[in-house]
Parts: structure tokens; C-alpha cells; sequence
């Protein structure tokens, strides 16, 4: 699979969902690998893995995977000769009653999970370690029981330890020694034992300054009379450190010899977590394991998006049994964008071995490759447009692409000129054809919809419109083919019933009027009789679009309508349409000399806001489409 089908479906985030359910890194990095496999039967192997996981959460509360954490790093450490410290000694010892207990936990649970049960016979305990290092060291400190010197050692050291008190509690009691003392206290500075002095008085006391306050009004000293002491003190710290790291070192090398096994035991571990938070996963969508094949045939009945399982209108969908490509029409924003990436991910997440949100009768391929030409590619780093993109990655596709091949194309052929583009999508659906693919695409052309009826292996499925709300239903009808409802939407808009049947008629027959308009409807000057009238043809003729100068205003204006049978002339004057009489105004430039050939003119008299609700409704918005029906159920109320 390639890394741009997983970004189209989002199967990243399915993954993250999963992982979440992870109780320890060591499962998530499983995860975090995780790839959807070709292989009939490893698909098989990993969906009855989840499936025993789940029978396991649905019987039993607890599955004891709660404390185990990832241990890798310290047998790195181990691995390139390193001590481990003991909070990392004793990582490892849970580590190993996690390993027990879970071993344990699974050998029992062999009549709901079989499979799972006989991976804990792999699974090795080292109940002597775990004891030796919850002996040696507590409280994240090797423990003065750990071995007899060390206790020897530890026993030495409170004797030194209390010598020194009693040398500076006799110091802080010496009447003689009250001037000099800063703060009546023993504090301890660099291991070393010292009396907090007055800075001007540093020089009348005996013994080593050890450290200086931030302000320099303290100088904290050790006493002469206790220095013996803290140098004997500072020895057995040293031969405690040494008989320390000696322990440390023993306990770490007692686990490094098992080094193979507990890596095994990790291994184990690892995929016990990650098998888990699949199962978890399947009881928070209620998921089932469906039935897999390795023949292309698609069978979903009820399933829900795996990222919106709760939410999502379920989808019927069948195909790789009586067809191999199905066209899907409908109108914009109707959800078949949605079709196409359910499809997908619902694959992705079987051959993972995640279970699914569907009917139990629901059966999914597995297949070698899935490719997806979803959503705009365009490419601003090569200069490469929405249309050429798309060209170039079904290029791309088309050299990859086999039997066992899942395509997902949206809007394929759109970008371009309709006629080439139909054309074009036609030829490259009927290549994957031929190659053995299991094709499904999205399409706006007739054509396509027109060349999949008549093809014995296509289908067409249109996405179900409400036309009394002129909303979306979301969802998939097989058999049917769908349109944009332009027309429809048209009608509700009380355009002309004979426009509407025309246009029906054009788009299923091409069968346009190419008939002059007669000169009667023609508006032509009469010809001239006297010389009053020849002087009024002389007047210039206002035309839709000229420039005049509005004579009473001093100012510009725009025609919209020529010299009505009063010789008036509507402008627009400043965002408003008002009636000139033709001798009020002087032509400034002409329609023809302003605009270019075929130029709307009726763009000039539209506002911004018109211009971009007709703009939305044609391509099906659905914020117009509630505006549309909001209005109409106004005008209905004012009936």
C-alpha cells in the first residue's frame, strides 16, 4: 500500500483511535507499524485475534495489562554493558510480574480464546529475579539487606554520622561561638556537615569554608573539631557507592543472561497489548468480524465509517460478483465522496484485523493493492493543474493496478472539457476493466452514466436526493442512476416549464434549434419621411452596456434598457435603476467598444450577492439549498 491511499482514507487516524486503547508504549509502537495485510490468511489469523480479545472483554472486567511498561531501552543498556539504576531495576522486575500474570491470566482463558492462550505457553517467568531485585533494593534505594558489607558499611556510617552531631550540637551550645553563628542549625552543604557563620566572623571560627550565600552575608564552615570526622564520613560514602554499584551490577547481569527470553516475553507482550486495544476498540463501535475473501467481491450491508460509526448513515453497498465497476451519480455535496472513502477504509481496517460496524451478513475482500484519486491534487510545486494532477496519478495507478486491485476514483475525468473528459474517464475505466480491477467511481457525465448501462459488467448507483427538502439522504441506491437535480432545482425555481422541457430534451438527444429569429420580432428604425424625423433617427441609439454622461447629474451612468416608446432610457446610476430621457444623456463609449465579444452583460447589473447564490446553487451548496427552501416555506406561510 502506498503511503497516499492512507492519507486519502485517513487510516492514520483510524490507527490512533486504536492506540489510544494501548496500555503501554509497548503496544502503540506495534500499531504505529501497523500495515494492512495482502494475505488471505494472515487477514484471517489477525481478525480472530481481535475477535478472541473481544470475547475475553466481554466476559471478564479486567485484563491484568495495567503496569507493564516498555523495557526495551534498559536492554539496550544491558546489551552495551551498562549497570541499570534501580528505578530501572525494578521497571523491569513489574515488568516480569506482569509477564506472570498475564501468562497465567491467558492460560485460563483457552475456551474463549484458544488461539491467544497458546501464545502465553511462550511466555517465560523469572519469578527468582524479580524476587532477588524487590530484596535488594526498596524504595527506589539499594537496601542496607541487599549484602553484609553494605550493611556493615551503612552501620559505620550513622556511627560517623552521629559523632558529627554531637561535635556541632556542642559547637551551637558553646556560649563562646554564639557571636559567630548566623542561624542555630546544622546544615549540610556538599555532604560535608557545616555551621551557618556571620561573614564578618569568618575568620574567628576554625575549620573549612565549604560554601558562601548568594548575598555573601553567610559562609556556611566546618568546624575543625569535626573534620576527622566528615573525611571518614566522605570514606565510607565512597566504599557505600562501590558496594552499591556492585549490587546494582550482579542484578543487572542476572537479567542480561535471560536477555533472549525477555525479549521474547516483550515480543509476547507487545502483541497482547496491541490485540487488546483492537478488541477494545470493537466493543466502543459495537464491531463485529466479517466474512473475508481474496476474489474482489464487496458485500456491505449496514456498515458504518469506521471514524464515524456512531454518526454515520450506514451504507449498502455490493460489488465483484455480478459486476466489477460501479459509477455512482448524484449531486454535489449528496455523499458520495463519503461512499468512496468508507469503502476504503473499511478494507484497510479488516485486513489490519480490525473488526467493522456492519450487519453480520457483511463479506469484504482482501486485496494486493488499493489505490485512491480523491480530492484536489493540484501540485503548485511543479505547476501541475487539478486535471493534469489527477492524470498523473492514474498514470501512475494504471501501471501498478492488477486482479487483485481496489480503485476508488472521485469525479474521474472532471477538470476538463466535458466532451474530452467523459471520453477520457470512459477509456481509462474500461483499461481497469480489462486489467481485472475492482473499480468504483464517482461521476457527474451522462456519458458515463449512459456507457455503464449499456456494459454488462458496470453498474450505476445514484446517492438518494429528498426533492421536498432539497437535501441529501446519503444514501446509496444500486441500479439507478442519479443526476445533479439541476433540473429539478430549476422547476422549484419557476423557471419556464418550456426552457425545462427543452433542455431536458437537449440533454438526452443533442437535438438543439439552430433557427434565425424572424424580422418581425427584429426592433429596426422606420425609415425617414420628413425632415423632423430624420433629425430624431440621427439621435443616437442606446444600447445594453453603453457608457452615457447623464447631463442633470454631471456624472456617469450605465444602460440597462434602451429608448422605451417615450424615448426614455433606464441607467444605472449609482446602485440604482432610474428612466433618463434620451436627449438627457450623451453617449460616452459604446457597449462594443468596452467589452469583448460574447461578454455577459448582464454581470454588470448583478450584485456580488446574486452572482454567488446562482454560483452556489449551481454546484449544489447546500447552505443555498436550506436558503432556497427556507424562503419557500415563507412564501407557503404567507399563502
Amino acid at each position: 500500500m502506498n503511503t497516499s491511499t492512507f492519507d486519502k482514507l485517513q487510516y492514520h487516524e483510524l490507527k490512533d483511535i486504536v492506540k489510544s486503547y494501548c496500555v503501554s508504549s509497548l503496544g502503540k509502537q506495534l500499531i504505529d507499524k501497523l500495515e494492512p495485510s495482502p494475505i488471505q490468511s494472515i487477514v484471517k489469523l489477525r481478525l480472530n485475534e481481535t475477535t478472541e480479545a473481544r470475547n475475553i472483554l466481554d466476559t471478564e472486567s479486567h485484563v491484568p495489562l495495567i503496569g507493564i511498561s516498555n523495557i526495551e531501552y534498559m536492554m539496550e543498556k544491558l546489551d552495551k554493558g551498562m549497570v541499570l539504576d534501580p528505578a530501572e531495576l525494578v521497571a523491569i522486575a513489574d515488568f516480569l510480574r506482569g509477564c506472570r500474570k498475564i501468562k497465567r491470566y491467558m492460560i485460563d482463558k483457552e475456551f474463549y480464546a484458544p488461539k491467544l492462550s497458546t501464545y502465553a505457553h511462550s511466555m517465560s517467568e523469572f519469578a527468582d529475579i524479580e524476587d532477588r531485585i524487590h530484596e535488594a533494593i526498596k524504595g527506589s534505594r539499594v537496601d542496607s539487606n541487599a549484602s553484609k558489607e553494605l550493611k556493615r558499611i551503612r552501620k559505620h556510617i550513622d556511627l560517623s554520622e552521629a559523632k558529627i552531631e554531637e561535635q556541632l550540637q556542642k559547637f551551637l551550645k558553646n556560649r563562646a561561638n554564639k557571636e559567630y553563628i548566623q542561624e542555630f542549625f546544622v546544615s549540610k552543604k556538599n555532604d560535608r556537615f557545616t555551621i551557618p557563620i556571620k561573614a564578618a566572623y569568618k575568620h574567628q571560627v576554625e575549620g573549612s569554608i565549604i560554601e558562601v550565600s548568594a548575598k555573601g552575608s553567610t559562609v556556611f564552615i566546618e568546624p575543625q573539631s569535626v573534620t576527622k570526622h566528615n573525611a571518614e564520613l566522605a570514606m565510607l560514602k565512597a566504599e557505600e557507592a562501590a558496594e552499591e554499584l556492585q549490587i546494582l551490577a550482579e542484578l543487572s547481569n542476572q537479567v542480561y543472561e535471560q536477555y533472549q527470553p525477555l525479549m521474547v516475553n516483550i515480543d509476547l507482550i507487545s502483541q497482547y497489548d496491541m490485540i487488546f486495544a483492537k478488541a477494545k476498540y470493537s466493543r466502543s463501535i459495537d464491531g463485529i468480524e466479517p466474512a473475508i475473501n481474496a476474489h474482489g467481491c464487496i458485500k456491505l450491508i449496514r456498515c458504518k465509517h469506521p471514524l464515524l460509526a456512531r454518526n454515520a448513515v450506514p451504507l449498502e453497498f455490493t460489488i465483484g460478483d455480478t459486476y466489477r465497476s460501479l459509477i455512482i451519480t448524484g449531486p454535489n455535496a449528496g455523499g458520495k465522496t463519503v461512499v468512496l472513502k468508507t469503502i476504503g477504509l473499511i478494507t484497510l481496517a479488516v485486513m489490519s484485523g480490525l473488526h467493522i460496524a456492519c450487519d453480520p451478513s457483511t463479506e469484504v475482500a482482501v486485496f494486493e493493492k488499493i489505490f485512491v484519486d480523491i480530492g484536489d491534487n493540484q501540485s503548485i510545486e511543479n505547476a501541475l493543474s487539478t486535471f493534469s494532477s489527477h492524470m498523473k496519478n492514474i498514470a501512475e495507478i494504471m501501471v501498478q493496478a492488477n486482479r487483485h486491485t481496489l480503485l476508488l476514483f472521485d469525479e474521474i475525468g472532471s477538470g476538463t472539457e466535458p466532451n474530452e473528459g467523459a471520453a477520457l474517464a470512459i477509456a481509462i475505466l474500461e483499461e481497469f476493466y480489462y486489467m481485472g480491477s475492482i473499480t468504483v467511481a464517482t461521476t457527474h457525465y451522462g456519458e458515463i452514466k449512459q456507457f455503464s448501462e449499456q456494459h454488462p459488467d458496470f453498474m450505476n448507483a445514484a446517492m438518494a436526493f429528498d426533492q421536498e427538502t432539497l437535501e441529501p439522504q446519503y444514501k446509496l441506491v444500486i441500479g439507478q442512476s442519479g443526476d445533479s437535480n439541476a433540473l429539478w432545482i430549476s422547476r422549484r425555481m419557476k423557471l419556464k416549464d418550456q426552457v425545462l422541457e427543452r433542455a431536458k430534451r437537449y440533454i438526452e438527444h443533442k437535438d438543439y434549434r439552430f433557427e434565425r429569429l424572424h424580422e418581425s420580432k427584429l426592433a429596426k428604425p422606420k425609415a425617414s419621411i420628413t425632415e423632423d424625423t430624420q433629425a430624431d433617427h440621427l439621435q443616437t441609439e442606446y444600447a445594453k452596456g453603453d457608457r452615457v454622461q447623464l447631463l442633470d447629474y454631471e456624472d456617469a451612468a450605465l444602460v440597462y434598457a434602451g429608448q422605451d416608446r417615450f424615448n426614455n432610457v433606464t441607467v444605472l446610476y449609482q446602485g440604482k435603476l432610474i428612466e433618463v430621457h434620451a436627449k438627457r444623456m450623451r453617449l460616452e463609449v459604446s457597449a462594443k467598444d468596452l467589452y469583448p465579444e460574447g461578454y455577459d452583460l448582464d454581470t454588470l447589473f448583478t450584485s456580488y450577492k446574486e452572482r454567488k447564490f446562482q454560483h452556489d446553487m449551481n454546484r449544489g451548496s447546500k447552505k443555498a439549498l436550506r436558503k432556497v427552501q427556507k424562503e419557500m416555506r415563507k412564501q407557503r406561510g404567507q399563502e
